[in-house]
């Protein structure tokens, strides 16, 4: 009796110094809690609440009647989705797109860092990091107007290649063919500097002296590359790649919006047009809702894949 009420005591004094510990902790940190607020509220909102709005994909939704009182009709917007062509038509073109996008977009931000790491002369390597980083700030209706002035009918290069207005020599934004390759282009020139910027900011983290050693055991470029630089900054490629695949089914809802019609809705639909173009320009919403909520479902699914396998790799990923 003594001994459990000598444990009941230790226990309530070692509980207050963690209380007070907790609430300094809280007093000590209040700004950085204040500063962080928005952001929570941001996605607790937009971001997590605003989930609760996927309940009408198993209603039939009706925005005049409201989300309580529509009908109940269980898996049927699911079925309606299911034998609709243009949804597996958008699909295959999302992930189509996806894997273009994976493969020949992911390695340029990392080998521009390299590249810019090598360079000797600082002002020359802040001079092209200011220029490849500038695009990101631009609007993706501003990058698709400057391209369609470059490659248009009535674009610069046409300009240069005839002085007839009324013959086109070059024009890819009439052809569906190009659609999936200006995509990728426009990609790299916009959103390339940004993940420059993070692969050059881990290259900086890399020790010297692993250089110098490597260096001395007559290693050349390429072996420096290969065996100190990648296996050095692999945590962030692999933490790249794992946001990469959780982002990779949305390839860009501004991008395609804005040159849909000109390939023709036949080369140019994604899952997110097709969402928009059915819920908001049909008003079949609670089919439109299916398409998103399935859309969540696989990308969570891909993102759980990407990180148990960058834990088999030995790598942190994005969670333990």
């Amino acid at each position: 009796m003594a001994a459990a009420t000598a444990a009941a005591a230790a226990a309530t004094a070692g509980a207050e110094p963690r209380a007070r510990t907790r609430w300094a902790r809280l007093r000590r940190d209040k700004v950085l809690l204040l500063m962080m607020l928005p952001g929570v509220l941001y996605f607790g909102v937009f971001q997590y609440l605003a989930q609760l709005g996927n309940i009408i994909a198993f209603k039939d939704y009706v925005p005049f009647v409201g989300i309580k009182d529509s009908a109940w009709v269980g898996f049927q917007q699911f079925s309606t989705l299911f034998a609709d062509p243009d949804f597996w038509h958008a699909v295959r073109n999302t992930f189509e797109l996806a894997l273009i996008q994976l493969v020949f977009y992911f390695p340029v931000p990392l080998a521009l860092a390299m590249f810019l790491f090598s360079l000797t002369r600082n002002r020359v390597r802040k001079l092209v990091v200011s220029f490849v980083y500038l695009p990101h700030f631009i609007s993706w209706v501003v990058v698709v107007g400057l391209f369609v002035q470059v490659l248009g009918p009535s674009g610069m290069v046409n300009s240069l290649l005839t002085h007839d207005s009324h013959h086109v020599v070059v024009n890819v934004f009439r052809d569906p063919a190009w659609f999936k390759p200006m995509m990728l282009i426009e990609l790299i020139w916009k959103d390339c500097g940004w993940g420059t910027i993070i692969f050059l900011a881990a290259l900086y983290q890399v020790d010297d002296a692993l250089y110098e050693a490597a260096s001395l055991d007559g290693a050349g470029w390429a072996r420096r590359t290969w065996h100190v630089t990648l296996p050095s900054i692999r945590p962030v490629i692999v933490l790249l790649l794992i946001l990469r695949v959780g982002d990779i089914l949305s390839v860009g809802f501004d991008q395609v919006m804005q040159q849909r019609d000109t390939f023709t809705p036949a080369a140019a639909e994604v899952i997110d047009t097709y969402v928009y173009n059915h819920g908001v320009g049909n008003g079949q919403f609670s089919v439109a809702a299916v398409a998103g909520l399935l859309k969540g479902l696989v990308a969570m699914v891909l993102v759980i894949g990407a990180n148990k396998i960058a834990h088999k790799l030995g790598e942190q990923g994005v969670y333990q």
